[in-house]
Parts: structure tokens; C-alpha cells; sequence
């Protein structure tokens, strides 16, 4: 399955039905007067999230979402049916935009939260609305109000507690693969992950956390360079970073200092994020060898602890588990919602009349 993150689609609420001219002819009724029912109200474009969509891959084949038009009002007084609404399911951590104005409009991050991003208009008057004193036989009704229409932008950031970041080939998804049941691609060259995998790590208590393996980051990546500028938006909402560096390679310490230059270079508080620094492979070096590197990594990183890890191994995994879901506990979960627009109430529950079918 293709991991799409970003969409842009076009959204149309239904227009509200027209109301109706008509007059109240029956045998026994001398003076029936003006009957015209008003137009239903048109359907809305609502889009809600769901726990069973990772991607928004449907967004790429369709680009059009049309609620449905209200109809016309009846005689009587009856007022015609209301447009069915459109509910469009999206990926729980998706954030629609204004396509022109680039304005947030919501960010749906919970399960069956909704937003509605084109509302239906509202149904127009019948001539029975018009009677009055000195109006007996009015003949006017109104139009139907045109629904809202506009451009939307999808884009999905992953929901994740922990985001696992490094060089390409560090071994991250070897990690994510031995402490969670994902199965990513595992290879020995460069850029083996093209998309984030999400893996549920259990905890002690039974409960479970989401750790993100993201695509490897290079030099750049903040600026396009690599797979990292498309990616570094999904560890936005992490609350703790955990840092693999693979100890084989010739120069770690420089390694660091690539990611901790992007982390900063990109923003949004990223550089800011609690981490936690892994040497993975280090089942591969000497002992005496990795003190070196431990020691001499803490003191031009500044880090007070440095976890050694085997990811093939499990050799350390306990441990920096241990330290993660302390790390959870004292971090609370970043107020990063951004509470949608009001749904529209055309009619309200307490007057809206009955529909005309």
C-alpha cells in the first residue's frame, strides 16, 4: 500500500431547495390561502477520522466531494427533504488547510472527531412564509441558498509517542522491528525505509505506545535534501525522540551533530523534545572501543547517559525501555488539537419541520 500524506481535493455543500408557490384549492376550504413549503436545507461535506486509515492514498483518485442538494418545498406547507450530509472518513492525525489562504481550519487527531468543511446551504422560503394582513395571496418564494464550495489541503502527521530518528542504515527499523510486531523493510544499503512505519511497543502495565521509525535524515533534509523533508512533520507530534547512531560507523560523533543541525534547522520545537541517544551494533565493536566513543560523545553532546543497544540482539532494549516509558510518564501528551469550526446548525431540532417526501 502507497503511503500518501499530503491531498488536495475540492469540496461542494449541496444547495438548499427552492420554496414553493401554491395555493390551497380543496372542495370544502372557501379561502385556503398561500400553501408553499420552504426548500430543504442542502448537505454538508464533513470529514471525520477513523482508526483504520494510515494513509490518505483514496485522495489520490478522488478530488471532488458534492454533498447532496436539498429539494424543492411542497405544497401544504411541507418542506422539502434536506441533502444527505457527506461524511468523508480521513486518517486520525490529519490537519486540513485552506488551499488558498493556507489557513489551519482543524486538526483531527481523535477518533470520530469531525469537521465540516463545506456546510449546505439554506432551503428558500415558500409563499406561505410571506402572508400577511396586508398580503392575502402572496406569490413570491425564494431561491435556495448556494452551498459552501472551496479547496481543501490533507495533511497527515502520524500519531506517535516516541519518533525513532538517524542516519539512514542506523539500524532503526531493525529496532522498531524487535521491539513491536511491525515488519519494515530491512536491508544493507541507504534508504531501505521510503515511508514511516508505526509499531505498538507494550508496556509493563499491559497498555501500549506507538513508536514511529522515520525515514533516514541527512545533511539537508530540512531544506529537501534526502526523504527527510517530507518525514520531519510526522515527529512533530512525538513527546520523546530517541536517537539511533550506529557505532560502526567512522565518525558517530559526526553523525550527531548532522541530526541535531537538522532537528534545529527545521523547527517547531523539535530540537527542544526530550531524547534519548542509542549507540545500536555495538555487539560489533570492542568494549574498550565504545567507552572511548561513549565518553567522548557525553561530553561534546552534553548528554549525562548514553544507552548502548544491540537491535539484532535485544542486548540493552530492557533497559532503554525502562528509561522511555519513565521518560512518557513525567511528559505530558502536547496540546496540539486545534479545536474545528462549530458544525452549522441551519435549522434548529425544535423548529425544523416536517420533511416532504
Amino acid at each position: 500500500m502507497q503511503f500518501i500524506d499530503q491531498a488536495e481535493v475540492d469540496v461542494y455543500g449541496g444547495n438548499g431547495g427552492d420554496g414553493l408557490v401554491a395555493f390551497r384549492r380543496e372542495k370544502y376550504v372557501p379561502a385556503g390561502g398561500p400553501s408553499g413549503g420552504r426548500g430543504g436545507n442542502g448537505g454538508s461535506v464533513i470529514l471525520k477520522a477513523v482508526t483504520n486509515l494510515q494513509t490518505l492514498l483514496d485522495f489520490r483518485y478522488a478530488h471532488r466531494f458534492q454533498a447532496e442538494h436539498g429539494e424543492r418545498g411542497g405544497p401544504k406547507n411541507m418542506t422539502g427533504a434536506t441533502g444527505k450530509d457527506l461524511v468523508v472518513e480521513v486518517p486520525c492525525g490529519t490537519m486540513i488547510y485552506d488551499a488558498e489562504t493556507g489557513e489551519l481550519l482543524g486538526d483531527l487527531v481523535t477518533e470520530d472527531q469531525t469537521l465540516c468543511v463545506a456546510a449546505g446551504g439554506k432551503g428558500g422560503l415558500g409563499n406561505a412564509a410571506f402572508l400577511s394582513n396586508r398580503n392575502r395571496a402572496p406569490e413570491t418564494s425564494l431561491p435556495g441558498e448556494e452551498g459552501e464550495e472551496g479547496r481543501i489541503r490533507l495533511e497527515l502527521k502520524l500519531l506517535a509517542e516516541v519518533g525513532i530518528i538517524g542516519l539512514p542504515n542506523a539500524g532503526k527499523s531493525t529496532l522498531i522491528s524487535a521491539l513491536s510486531a511491525a515488519k519494515p523493510k530491512v536491508a544493507d544499503y541507504p534508504f531501505t525505509t521510503l515511508v514511516p512505519n508505526l509499531g505498538v511497543v507494550r508496556k509493563p502495565t499491559g497498555d501500549g505506545a506507538v513508536f514511529a521509525d522515520i525515514p533516514g535524515l541527512i545533511e539537508g533534509a530540512h531544506a529537501g535534501a534526502g526523504l527527510g523533508h517530507d518525514f520531519l512533520r510526522h515527529i512533530e507530534r512525538t513527546r520523546v525522540l530517541l536517537h539511533v547512531i550506529d557505532i560502526t560507523t567512522l565518525d558517530p560523533i559526526e553523525h550527531y551533530h548532522t541530526i541535531q543541525q537538522e532537528l534545529i534547522a527545521y523547527g517547531h520545537g523539535l530540537a527542544d523534545r526530550p531524547q534519548l541517544l542509542a549507540l545500536n551494533k555495538v555487539d560489533a565493536v570492542p568494549e574498550d572501543e565504545l567507552e572511548v566513543v561513549i565518553e567522548e560523545l557525553m561530553a561534546r553532546s552534553g548528554c549525562d547517559r548514553i544507552f548502548g543497544i544491540s537491535a539484532v540482539s535485544r542486548q540493552g532494549l530492557d533497559e532503554l525501555l525502562h528509561v522511555i516509558w519513565d521518560l512518557l510518564e513525567e511528559t505530558a501528551p502536547e496540546d496540539t488539537i486545534v479545536e474545528p469550526k462549530p458544525f452549522p446548525k441551519l435549522v434548529p431540532p425544535e423548529m425544523a419541520p416536517t420533511q416532504w417526501t
